[in-house]
């Protein structure tokens, strides 16, 4: 996987970070052993502050997942830089702000929260994919190595899973975008053969995500974004164009839908 192009989005999230830190040493480890290797770039996305994580063939780009034209013109910048991307993963994603925990209950329904879940966590997936699909579509691919458009999920997106309820707002963007994962799968399985397109269950991963609700975790159950990002990475690395418009783990164990 050493001399491919990588586009991760939510860089300096801690999923994000971790996927790009763990990418960087794997590239650069394995320089020596193929001129393929001195090729592989990573293109990460950060929202508002140039991060100072800095690497010779790792390139910062600023993007606002939430404003279709910021997206656009990131995926412009990556094109004046390369002419195709292989891998994109959306790591970026929204449970509760500084003012507006998860809802518990119905009567905790807001508008403006309710949105933001929507438009973070369902629709930014479907923008990046209809600016990024030009890049993807001159990667170099084929059946068992495809290109990849990977986007985290959780599974309590899972309608047939939710056994607790509650968390609307989350649920149902994460809902939402497992399903348009899966309409884009279908798409582009006619349109852009040999596009991997699947949504990720990361497992619970000690981020500013889950911080607040770590307390229910298992022991043994929480893990750390180094550990959750060099599982999702190998289980990518697996995938084949059949396996288009899964729903899987990072122990690559199917999730029903």
């Amino acid at each position: 996987m050493n001399n491919k192009t990588y586009l991760i989005i939510g860089g300096t999230g801690g999923i994000g970070k971790a996927m790009v830190e763990q990418l960087i040493d794997r590239t650069n480890n394995h320089s020596d052993q193929s001129n393929d290797n001195d090729n592989a770039q990573i293109f990460a996305t950060y929202h508002k502050n140039v991060p100072d994580f800095a690497a010779d063939n790792l390139h910062w780009i600023p993007m606002d997942i939430c404003d279709e034209q910021s997206i656009k013109q990131a995926s412009d910048v990556i094109k004046q830089q390369t002419p195709h991307i292989d891998w994109v993963i959306n790591c970026a994603g929204l449970l509760h702000t500084a003012t507006q925990p998860p809802e518990k209950a119905l009567r905790q329904i807001e508008t403006e929260f309710f949105l933001q879940n929507m438009q973070v966590n369902a629709l930014a997936s479907l923008l990046i994919a209809k600016h990024i699909k030009p890049l993807l579509a001159k990667a170099q691919r084929s059946t068992d190595n495809p290109a990849i458009f990977a986007t985290i999920s959780a599974r309590v997106g899972s309608i047939s899973d939710n056994q607790l309820g509650g968390w609307y707002s989350y649920r149902m963007s994460k809902a939402a975008l497992n399903m348009g994962m899966k309409n884009l799968s279908i798409e582009w399985g006619r349109s852009l053969k040999d596009v991997c397109v699947v949504v990720m269950q990361p497992g619970t991963v000690n981020t500013q995500l889950s911080a607040p609700f770590q307390g229910n975790v298992a022991d043994g159950q929480l893990f750390s974004p180094a550990y959750s990002a060099e599982c999702l990475l190998e289980v990518l690395n697996k995938m084949t164009a059949a396996q288009s418009g899964s729903f899987v783990d990072w122990a690559n164990e199917s999730i029903p839908w």
